[in-house]
């Protein structure tokens, strides 16, 4: 079904590379095309930066998060504590034998 679709063909040029080596550009036309090509990177790299900005604050937050979780749960960790009372509380109710 698909294949009887007709292709659009078109002739129209399609993103062509600017060769800065070649002797048909003026000297303004070189000059444009590196004024050009500076704007593409600056904002290219200013994304870039605001991605890697944002990525680096999530994996920060991600890492005091884990973080802080773990001193807190080791701060909420009483079970040796419990357990001590326990073995004292059971000593203490065990009928004491030996020889006075």
């Amino acid at each position: 079904m698909a294949d009887k679709i007709p292709k659009e063909t078109s002739d129209a040029p399609f993103a062509t590379r600017i060769d800065m080596a070649k002797p048909g550009l003026s000297v303004e036309q070189q000059h444009f095309i590196r004024q050009v090509e500076l704007a593409q990177w600056k904002k290219k790299t200013q994304k870039l930066r605001t991605r890697n900005a944002v990525t680096g604050i999530a994996i920060g937050a991600l890492v005091l998060g884990i973080y802080g979780y773990t001193f807190y749960s080791v701060s909420q960790e009483k079970i040796m504590d419990e357990m001590d009372a326990e073995a004292k509380s059971a000593r203490a109710q065990q009928p004491k034998t030996g020889a006075n």
